[in-house]
């Protein structure tokens, strides 16, 4: 009965790929690691400046924290930004706190004209979906910023699945 034989081994072969497909990757699980974010803003300061008065002081305060496994920071014109990764036996929620407690005594150490620091914990899915660059024949770069921050970033934050809007530049 070769017909029979033909519809078992279909059979079979149907079933292997759809058990297949249904299986679990125990050797890849979803690991999302702890990572705490500091960003902070200094309108119109430079790379040099913005690195020895937030950047590294940010760092040394922070940089006791149990737990941490990589520090790594960014200091650019009008903008610091510290990425702490901690092992992922450490509890991103406690992370975090020590992080804020330790970012909040280094505020009055930081410049007044700096905005105070974001502590954030990141998520990996967090990744920037869409950059906007403006430009204008007509205004400076602090008129485009001060048209940013008063139209675009209130307009942009209330669209749905928006999680943060950012200026820089």
């Amino acid at each position: 009965r070769p017909v029979f034989a033909s519809v078992v081994n279909l059979l079979l072969i149907i079933f292997g790929i759809v058990s297949f497909s249904m299986l679990s990757l125990r050797e890849y699980p979803d690991i999302d690691p702890p990572i705490v974010s500091i960003n902070t803003n200094y309108p119109g300061a430079s790379a040099n400046i913005v690195e020895t008065r937030i950047t590294q002081l940010l760092e040394d305060r922070i940089s006791g924290i149990e737990g941490i496994k990589n520090i790594t920071s960014t200091s650019r014109n009008g903008r610091s930004d510290i990425t702490i990764e901690f092992e992922l036996s450490r509890d991103i929620d406690a992370a975090s706190n020590d992080v804020r407690e330790r970012v909040s005594r280094a505020l009055n150490n930081l410049p007044d004209q700096a905005d105070p620091p974001e502590v954030s914990k990141s998520n990996s899915d967090e990744q920037p979906v869409m950059w906007f660059n403006l430009r204008s024949t007509n205004l400076n770069t602090m008129e485009l910023t001060d048209y940013a921050e008063r139209y675009l970033v209130d307009r942009l934050s209330i669209v749905n699945g928006v999680a943060r809007v950012r200026i820089g530049g």
